[in-house]
């Protein structure tokens, strides 16, 4: 079937279950007893290389897990073009492992020929979203398939921005095609730092093109002037608030696939797999498609 990045390819969706992000040292656990966990998401720079045991430990897991593929470093929101030797190594793991699903971040990392090791915000503006809407499309052309673009954590806000970030969003997916991940913890810390309604951001939110949820931890701090500051650190239990801010989302999406992110700090298996077993609790609660409450 021929494809375009303005009609890429819609690839088969994850189940709408619990999933892990996959660590090398519950390899034994996952293959063993999974519980609750269905899907698995790896992040692709990690698997870019030739080979080696990661790339032997993925083919296993791909006989029995739906993997979802997460960029973190393509810098979609970066002034400059696209890295191509970085586009073309993703393109070989997606073209070898043919995922569930593809994701990245609505950030940027690189300036010049420097990497950031950070994803940074960007601003709303009608010239970024065209630039973004450029690197998605080539994205897509490249790899052949559909993205999903995941909201950001924020920690300020630019004065030049025109653009509501649930509009912005919901633009990027008009004029592209491609699909949204929503991270309702960063929803939840961005709101926190930026003094904002969650519920509402969530309420203006294009649900209807989310494909893929995520939930992680963060860290609470304080500001200079003693303001709440909360860090999108992906190295502790997902917060109560966020379980409840999960409940909003669910009564207007349905069920959806619903990953726990642990990146740093990670804790052994039990203790993922039971984060994992209340995602799926609170999905089995959700219906699969529902009009939203608040609509």
């Amino acid at each position: 079937m021929m494809t375009s990045a303005r009609h890429p390819q819609i690839l088969p969706s994850l189940p709408a279950a619990a999933g892990v992000g996959y660590k090398p040292q519950h390899f034994a656990a996952l293959t063993t007893d999974p519980g609750a966990v269905r899907w698995l998401e790896i992040h692709a720079e990690n698997y870019m290389g030739a080979g080696g045991r990661p790339l032997a430990q993925l083919r296993h897991l791909a006989d029995s897990f739906p993997i979802s593929v997460h960029g973190v470093g393509l810098s979609i929101g970066g002034e400059a073009a696209l890295d191509p030797d970085h586009l073309s190594r993703l393109g070989h793991l997606c073209d070898w492992l043919q995922p569930a699903s593809f994701s990245e971040h609505l950030a940027w990392s690189t300036h010049d020929s420097a990497f950031l090791n950070d994803l940074l915000p960007l601003p709303y503006t009608d010239a970024t979203l065209t630039r973004v809407a450029d690197h998605i499309d080539r994205v897509q052309e490249v790899l052949g398939r559909q993205m999903l673009l995941e909201n950001p954590s924020s920690y300020l806000a630019f004065a030049e921005s025109s653009w509501e970030e649930p509009a912005f969003l919901a633009e990027l997916t008009r004029r592209t095609g491609c699909g949204l991940l929503l991270d309702v913890n960063n929803v939840f810390v961005s709101a926190t730092n930026l003094g904002f309604s969650p519920q509402a951001y969530i309420e203006a939110f294009p649900l209807d093109q989310v494909a893929e949820i995520h939930l992680g931890g963060h860290d609470a701090q304080a500001d200079d002037h003693g303001a709440p500051l909360l860090i999108d650190s992906h190295g502790a239990p997902v917060a109560d608030p966020v379980w409840a801010l999960l409940e909003h989302v669910l009564a207007g999406s349905g069920a959806r696939p619903l990953l726990i992110e642990w990146d740093t700090d990670v804790p052994d298996w039990p203790v993922l797999a039971a984060e994992a077993r209340r995602a799926d609790a609170a999905l089995q609660e959700a219906a699969p498609s529902r009009v939203p409450a608040w609509a």
